[in-house]
């Protein structure tokens, strides 16, 4: 689910950067509200607290980093983009074993070697296509470094977002996903009153933009299923998992992404991608097996 992300700035390419966050996750609040009133009961239980996180997890996690990530795209191209929010499974996995130290550096090394072997040949054939975008070197620094941006950012949200969740053991995964939509609604509001007085290209005709159905069809989509679904099956992956193995598990947004980028292409992954993936999957096979020795048989 979360790999559709990366897809939708290429699909809407006419669209600015910030309308495509600000629309992805005004449909995430304008979701969650009909799912709040089913989970009344949840939503109640929350304190001032869990709300404050909420927005702070919603700010940095959801609209800065999906806005950074979208400009990267735009302005880069897909393909260098890609390639460093990519890192995101090694990142999280090294940030979050440093504080935690869920597993000794030796057992985890292994995983982690092959994972960033996969990511380098994935990313070797992507970048052979950094010349087909047009872009000159000024694009792709500013693209450069929109993306690093984009990946502090999402470093930072699932470690803190695991941290809450697992001193906070009484919270629903769906209640907390529902939360933090309904703390993005303000926010995108917000963003995105001066976005429609004076933000929007001279080129549209309207604030939907030059392809209206496949605009709403598509933030529709990726806030329900990116934002909502993914954000639940994730918070509940931090529940049971320790965030460095997690973490590691992220290489399969980076398997969607790569699937849908090539779909849209209507070509074939060449034969290092197709060496790359493999590489990456036996690389979380190792992490999920050395954690697995580390619980022993009772563990969960």
């Amino acid at each position: 689910m979360w790999g559709l992300v990366f897809v939708a700035p290429v699909m809407l390419q006419p669209y600015p950067a910030a309308m495509l966050s600000v629309a992805r996750y005004l449909a995430f609040g304008l979701i969650a509200l009909p799912l709040a009133l089913t989970d009344r009961a949840g939503i109640a239980r929350l304190r001032r607290a869990d709300w404050r996180e909420a927005l702070r997890l919603s700010l940095v996690g959801n609209l800065l980093y999906y806005g950074l990530l979208a400009a990267a795209i735009q302005v880069a191209g897909a393909p260098l983009p890609t390639m460093i929010i990519g890192t995101l499974p090694l990142v999280i996995a090294v940030v979050s074993n440093l504080s935690d130290r869920a597993l000794p550096w030796r057992r985890l090394l292994s995983s982690l070697i092959v994972i960033a072997a996969g990511i380098a040949l994935v990313n070797r054939d992507e970048l052979t296509l950094l010349a087909e975008t047009g872009r000159d070197a000024t694009q792709l620094l500013t693209g450069a470094a929109l993306a690093f941006g984009a990946l502090v950012c999402w470093t930072w949200y699932p470690i803190r977002n695991a941290r809450w969740l697992q001193r906070h053991p009484g919270l629903r995964s769906s209640t907390w996903a529902t939360a933090q939509g309904l703390a993005t609604l303000p926010l995108a509001i917000v963003a995105g009153i001066p976005l429609a007085a004076i933000g929007l290209p001279e080129t549209f005709d309207g604030v939907l933009g030059p392809t209206p159905g496949l605009f709403v069809g598509l933030m529709l989509l990726i806030g329900l299923s990116a934002s909502w679904l993914g954000t639940l099956c994730w918070n509940r992956a931090s529940q049971l998992l320790p965030t460095s193995l997690a973490g590691q598990l992220i290489v399969f947004e980076t398997l969607s992404a790569l699937l849908y980028a090539f779909l849209w292409r209507g070509a074939m992954p060449p034969p290092g991608t197709l060496v790359g993936i493999a590489l990456l999957v036996a690389g979380v096979t190792l992490g999920i097996r050395a954690f697995s020795r580390t619980q022993g048989p009772a563990g969960t």
